[in-house]
C-alpha cells in the first residue's frame, strides 16, 4: 500500500541522495534505496528507470518552467532577453536558497562519477535544444535562436556552479544577472572589434 502514497518519488529521491552521499553512488543499489524508506524494489522501478534517474527526475518540469518563462517574456523582447526571463523564473521556482545545501550534495555526487557528469551535460544540451526550438517558434531565426539558447545554458551552468560555493550568499537569480552582465560586456567588446576589423579592411582596399 505504501508504494501508492503521495510523494513516493520524492521520498525515494531523498533516500537516494542520502545513500549516495554517505555510501557512494556505485555502492548503493535501487533495492537499498527503496528499503531505506520501507518500499520495495518494484516500487522504485515504477518511478525510475534506474538509480541514476533518482538524481535527474524532474527534468520535464524544469523544461516546462523554461518554456513558461519564455512565454512570459514581452512580445518584442530579443532572443537573449527572452532566455534571461526564463532563467529568472527557473532560478526562483526551482532553486530558492533553502535548496542550496541539497543541490550541493547532489552536485558533489555527480562530480565524483563520470557517467553522472555525462548525464548532467546531456540534460543541459536537451534544455538548450528545447529553448532554441521555442525561440524559433516565436519567429527567431535559426542562428540567433541557437546562439541565445546555448548562451543561456552557459549562463545557467556557470551561475549554478557559483551558487553552490560554500561562501556564496547571493541568490541564483542575482548571480545569473551578474554573469549575464559579464557576457553582455564581452559580446559588446567583441562586436566593436569585429566592426573595427571590417572598417580597416575596407580602408585597405
Amino acid at each position: 500500500m505504501a508504494r501508492w502514497e503521495p510523494g513516493t518519488a520524492e521520498r525515494l529521491q531523498q533516500a537516494a541522495l542520502e545513500l549516495f552521499a554517505s555510501r557512494g553512488y556505485e555502492q548503493t543499489t535501487a533495492t537499498e534505496i527503496a528499503q531505506s524508506v520501507g518500499l520495495t524494489e518494484r516500487t522504485f522501478f515504477r518511478h525510475f528507470a534506474d538509480k541514476r534517474e533518482a538524481l535527474f527526475h524532474g527534468q520535464e518540469r524544469l523544461e516546462q518552467a523554461f518554456l513558461s518563462g519564455m512565454d512570459a517574456a514581452p512580445a518584442d523582447a530579443g532572443p537573449l532577453e527572452i532566455v534571461m526571463v526564463a532563467l529568472r523564473r527557473v532560478a526562483t521556482e526551482f532553486f530558492p536558497d533553502e535548496r542550496r545545501a541539497r543541490s550541493r550534495t547532489r552536485q558533489a555526487i555527480i562530480d565524483r562519477n563520470a557517467a553522472l557528469r555525462e548525464r548532467e551535460l546531456h540534460k543541459l544540451a536537451t534544455l538548450a535544444t528545447t529553448v532554441a526550438a521555442a525561440l524559433r517558434d516565436r519567429g527567431v531565426g535559426e542562428l540567433p535562436a541557437g546562439l541565445a539558447a546555448e548562451s543561456g545554458m552557459t549562463v545557467f551552468a556557470l551561475s549554478f556552479g557559483l551558487w553552490l560555493r560554500e561562501d556564496e550568499q547571493r541568490s541564483l537569480a542575482d548571480i545569473q544577472a551578474d554573469v549575464f552582465t559579464e557576457l553582455s560586456g564581452l559580446t559588446a567588446a567583441a562586436a566593436r572589434s569585429a566592426v573595427d576589423d571590417v572598417q580597416q579592411r575596407e580602408v585597405q582596399r
